[in-house]
């Protein structure tokens, strides 16, 4: 198998793409990272610069695929090295360029190493070497694999990856009817105050409705983008998907984007945006025009749940951070990204920081799920 790079995802032709191993995820998709290459959220000027590896084989058919980027900082891929780059640079190091496989601006699990089905065995463990040599030969300080999911993650363990603990809050569908069989399972104080937070919305005389990508209008999609946008001003964060963005990923992955929409009479007057795939709800970005008690909880963890219900999803996973997610039963979840590190001081220093702070996230997780909403078992 020959290794090369593309300068785009659009750079594979889509029915090479489709015939990869990607669990039909959203966010590995020619769609998500297309739209996100050539609308300028993943494009050189704001630090990503695309060299996916593709592997060939001797018919020169893609046999397996990794989500490549070069960066020049940190900004937008969830990495948690904020202070990495200053123990570089004491070091006498540069941190920057690295390499780094991953979704920009989505902390999202899911597949890295993606394997062509029906490919030869050895693919994946073939990319991550790939990956490697390509990282020596442009002088990155590391090559990041980031939110990777059980099956990659073994590999690149075994392969003497550094592996990092995170923690996020993912909601599992335990074969709930529907919400209120969900709520039966609360304790009662907490079961009344989800109940009146959701009671809050419809006393606003707000109505939800469902949107998936391929049934949102151009008048539509202005306002989601507004609320998406708006947000991240508000918090002085910068907005990276335009509004050309969400018109081509919604066209493209059409019914595994869904929108809960809020309206005001005729009007819409907040959205969140989320995505799925066959077994999954992944909540993205949310943002409203007004001021309206509970409407943030409904429209981004009370509609998911029903509609990751309706759908038989096995669960809701509703994006990093978010203490406030465990009064909802968004259950604290460990996540994994794998670490190379060039640099055999630096990589003992990352080691033994990494060892540590592992001991604490394991803390902290045991710490959160004391906080669940759930009635104690019986017994």
């Amino acid at each position: 198998m020959r290794p090369a790079f593309l300068d785009g995802a659009d750079d594979l032709p889509a029915d090479e793409w489709r015939r990869l191993a990607t669990d039909n995820d959203p966010f590995v998709s020619r769609e998500f990272l297309g739209a996100a290459e050539q609308t300028g959220a993943a494009a050189e000027a704001l630090g990503w610069r695309a060299m996916h590896l593709v592997l060939r084989d001797a018919g020169g058919d893609p046999a397996g695929l990794l989500p490549l980027y070069l960066r020049q900082h940190s900004f937008g891929d969830f990495s948690r090295d904020w202070n990495w780059e200053p123990a570089w640079r004491r070091a006498g190091l540069a941190y920057y360029p690295k390499l780094v496989s991953g979704v920009p601006y989505t902390p999202s699990p899911g597949p890295r190493l993606l394997a062509r089905a029906g490919a030869q065995d050895g693919v994946a463990a073939a990319l991550l070497a790939a990956a490697i040599d390509a990282a020596r030969a442009c002088g990155a300080s590391s090559w990041q694999c980031l939110f990777v999911r059980e099956s990659d993650r073994s590999l690149l363990e075994s392969a003497g990856l550094l592996m990092r603990r995170g923690v996020q809050f993912h909601w599992r569908n335990r074969g709930y009817r529907d919400f209120a069989d969900y709520l039966d399972g609360f304790t009662a104080d907490k079961r009344k105050k989800l109940k009146r937070e959701r009671r809050a919305v419809g006393d606003a005389g707000l109505r939800i409705e469902i949107r998936h990508g391929d049934d949102i209008d151009a008048p539509l999609w202005r306002a989601i983008h507004r609320h998406y946008r708006d947000t991240f001003q508000r918090y002085g964060n910068h907005p990276a998907f335009s509004l050309e963005f969400f018109r081509r990923v919604g066209a493209g992955l059409a019914r595994r984007l869904v929108v809960f929409v809020a309206y005001r009479r005729e009007r819409p007057v907040a959205s969140a945006i989320c995505y799925r795939d066959g077994t999954a709800l992944y909540g993205r970005h949310w943002g409203t025009d007004i001021v309206c008690p509970g409407l943030h909880f409904e429209l981004s963890y009370y509609q998911g749940i029903d509609y990751a219900i309706a759908h038989g999803l096995d669960r809701f996973e509703a994006g990093a951070q978010g203490e406030h997610k465990l009064a909802r039963g968004f259950e604290p979840t460990p996540t994994w990204s794998a670490f190379w590190i060039a640099d055999p001081r630096m990589r003992d220093a990352v080691a033994h920081f990494v060892n540590r702070e592992d001991d604490a996230m394991q803390d902290y997780q045991a710490e959160m799920t004391q906080h669940l909403p759930y009635k104690a078992a019986d017994g």
